[in-house]
């Protein structure tokens, strides 16, 4: 019998000094039953990173033709695409086809080091690509915040993120494998 997802109740609240963007989502997120704590929590705080009025988490894992999450705009062009993992050259050569502008987030320690190493040349020509990696020690230190009802505040300051819920606080330092054009 197939599990049924579990649903997170969120309370983001961004303060993005790098972009000037402060604002509070109230998100209600679910999690697949094949996701993982630390999946979730990135997606959270990649949710954060990009945070817009018109962001929105996607159908994820539960679909192939859709990111993670995306922005579009009001008459339905894909803007902003963002995909969590280690995504085929095919899915990255389609994802910059579809939107103005692609970020993957990579994570899961050396499994990531090596996708890059093999992805890396063929990324080259996607101008509106960007990848940027989460370490292990950072995705493992956010999956031990993660719980069904949250008030999640995340700082963004000079590229580093600092994400806290209650007392208990996770650094984050996104490095930037490939920026884009």
């Amino acid at each position: 019998m197939a599990q049924n997802a579990t649903i997170y109740k969120i309370e983001l609240s961004v303060s993005d000094m790098d972009r000037q963007y402060y604002e509070t989502h109230k998100l209600t997120v679910a999690k697949h039953p094949s996701e993982t704590d630390e999946r979730l929590m990135v997606r959270i705080v990649t949710f954060a990173l990009n945070a817009h009025e018109h962001l929105e988490m996607t159908k994820g894992l539960s679909t192939d033709s859709e990111p993670d999450i995306w922005q579009k705009s009001l008459s339905g062009e894909i803007d902003v695409w963002v995909a969590l993992g280690l995504p085929s050259e095919k899915v990255l050569r389609q994802s910059c086809n579809k939107a103005a502008k692609v970020i993957v987030y990579p994570y899961g320690g050396r499994v990531a080091e090596v996708w890059w190493d093999k992805t890396k040349s063929a990324t080259s020509r996607f101008d509106n690509l960007q990848i940027i990696h989460f370490s292990e020690a950072d995705t493992a230190a956010l999956a031990n915040l993660a719980s069904r009802a949250m008030k999640l505040q995340v700082n963004i300051q000079d590229g580093d993120v600092m994400v806290s819920v209650g007392e208990s606080v996770a650094y984050v330092t996104p490095e930037i494998w490939k920026g884009a054009a």
